[in-house]
């Protein structure tokens, strides 16, 4: 791999572009993109750019091959991943909810869900027993189809809900991007990371 001053993980999908924008406007030389995606941009010397998975992200950065990362809430309270977050930067924003079908009352046996570390930590919390099924995909299908009594997902808008003839029971976090940083980075290259952190943190609160 190539040796960069600094290398930044960023998430492909909704988030990547707002990302990608609020970092150049914090001042950071970000390498363009150009038409052709590739999996990491920049040039030896300067700051690489590496696009991944959302859930890859925490991980890249936490084990050092990125020193910072963009990635949402969601994401990072299921990685579990000791990274340190001094920026929301409040775009990207959606929530973590309990959803079932209309009246169903009944007790939650099983619930499926992208998102098993966390729901295993709500679990815990509240003292309820219920197993847990991961999927990878169309978790709206395990609550119609009857194979769990209840999932947990991520919502936007509630449109796919809506459509699936589902109900947001509770909300149980909110998520927007927040920037990643890796502790030791955070020392290493002070110099760099600390003036990033102020610009992105006083970029909303104008003069």
């Amino acid at each position: 791999m190539k040796r960069f001053l600094l290398t930044v993980a960023l998430p492909k999908g909704r988030i990547f572009q707002e990302a990608y924008e609020a970092l150049k406007a914090a001042g950071l030389p970000l390498p363009p993109l150009g038409e052709a995606r590739a999996l990491l941009h920049g040039e030896e010397g300067g700051v690489g750019l590496l696009e991944l998975r959302n859930k890859d992200v925490p991980v890249y950065v936490d084990l050092g091959i990125a020193e910072v990362g963009v990635v949402g809430k969601d994401i990072l309270l299921e990685s579990g991943r000791d990274l340190y977050e001094p920026v929301d930067l409040g775009f990207g924003a959606c929530r973590l909810s309990l959803i079932r079908r209309p009246g169903d009352t009944g007790p939650i046996r099983r619930i499926a869900t992208k998102y098993p570390t966390f729901t295993a930590r709500v679990l815990k919390e509240r003292g309820w027993a219920a197993d847990i099924v991961e999927l990878s995909g169309n978790i709206e299908l395990a609550a119609v189809t009857g194979l769990a009594d209840a999932v947990v997902d991520v919502v936007q808008t509630g449109a796919t809900l809506k459509a699936a003839g589902l109900v947001e029971v509770e909300v149980l976090a909110h998520s927007t991007a927040r920037l990643v940083v890796n502790r030791q980075a955070l020392k290493l290259k002070r110099d760099l990371l600390k003036p990033l952190i102020a610009k992105l943190r006083n970029r909303d609160r104008g003069p």
